[in-house]
């Protein structure tokens, strides 16, 4: 009676609904174990189903929210190929890896003039570019700036499929830097000097790791309360979040098991690479990112030398959200930002707003 009762209690948590088959009432623990792991995976199948409707609908929320002042696409591109594939010898298992871009024009633009390129990768360790930026947008299409927004690999709303291609702080990081060659090789209204980056969160550290990497292609980049070390991050959250990293489509292995493959992957351990104007900000109330993981990134960055810019925001109201809120205080950060920015990519319209 207790295993029946147990077998019912997870069905009830679950947001999927089946029939129990009556010889469930009689089986035997492996057995039962075999069905509540076949639930698990209906119900992992059924997140999937549901991200991907949610992704369809905000696409369309893209055109009513920002279409006024931007030409909204969203275009299907490629990155390299999945460096772990299942199958090594399946057909395919090393093509480039296929992901979804959005691109954001002003409207206003001058036939013949060149607009700055900004390349803005979305946060969140599973997640995709939303409609969550709609101000965001706003404000940088009234500087005069081409976004370029992907959902690299391991994104939300594509199936199980490009999710389990997540690759943190690895192949992603290639993805934006093929998001941003794709843009500037089929916009010719770009200027290739111009080309910025800027993103938060886990967003925050893909653009400190492409401008580790690609140094002299980029004018400048924002990192905003940006994932900066995954050995001190893995210590503080929780078994869920760590689940996700040592899954086996993922690192594979718990930070404990391989601390130099998380060294590779965080921008604490890159900072002597260095050689791009930088600004940070971050905030001693982030409830996400704790302070303590970009202080880690701004002494190693004083460490090895380099000259940039931070600021550390304190107990601003928003935690970690709180420059990309629609407040007086996040409008003003946003605005350092956005200065910032202007000072290295001279948009045609600096901040107005």
């Amino acid at each position: 009676m207790t295993t029946n009762c147990t077998l019912l209690s997870l069905l009830l948590a679950g947001t999927v609904v089946v029939a129990v088959p009556a010889a469930a009432q009689t089986t035997g623990p492996e057995q039962l174990a075999k069905q509540i792991q076949e639930l698990k995976d209906a119900q992992k199948n059924l997140d999937h189903r549901l991200d991907e409707l949610a992704k369809s609908i905000d696409d369309v929320a893209w055109f009513e929210r920002v279409g006024d002042v931007a030409a909204v696409d969203k275009w299907r591109i490629v990155g390299p190929p999945d460096p772990n594939p299942k199958n090594p010898k399946a057909p395919g298992a090393t093509n480039p890896v296929k992901f979804y871009t959005y691109t954001f024009v002003p409207r206003d633009r001058k036939s013949g003039e060149k607009l700055p390129l900004l390349v803005l990768p979305h946060g969140g360790v599973h997640a995709d570019f939303t409609t969550y930026h709609t101000h965001i947008i706003r404000e940088l299409m009234s500087q005069g700036y081409v976004v370029v927004a992907p959902d690299f690999r391991g994104s939300t709303g594509y199936g199980k499929g490009l999710y389990e291609l997540i690759d943190y702080g690895g192949r992603e990081v290639d993805d934006i830097h093929a998001s941003a060659q794709w843009a500037l090789a089929n916009f010719d209204f770009l200027d290739p000097a111009r080309v910025g980056l800027i993103g938060w969160s886990h967003g925050g550290l893909i653009v400190l790791m492409e401008a580790f990497a690609h140094p002299k292609e980029y004018a400048c980049v924002f990192a905003g309360v940006p994932v900066s070390d995954l050995i001190a991050r893995m210590g503080y959250e929780d078994s869920e979040y760590r689940a996700d990293f040592a899954a086996p489509y993922h690192v594979g292995k718990t930070v404990r098991e391989d601390i130099e493959e998380y060294k590779r992957r965080s921008p604490v351990f890159h900072a002597e690479k260095l050689d791009t104007p930088l600004l940070i900000h971050t905030n001693t109330n982030d409830e996400d990112v704790n302070v303590l993981e970009v202080e880690h990134l701004i002494q190693a960055l004083k460490a090895a030398g380099k000259k940039f810019d931070y600021k550390v925001f304190d107990n601003a109201p928003g935690g970690h959200s709180f420059d990309r809120m629609d407040t007086m205080l996040a409008r003003d950060a946003r605005r350092e930002i956005y200065e910032f920015l202007a000072r290295y990519l001279k948009p045609p319209r600096p901040v107005r707003f």
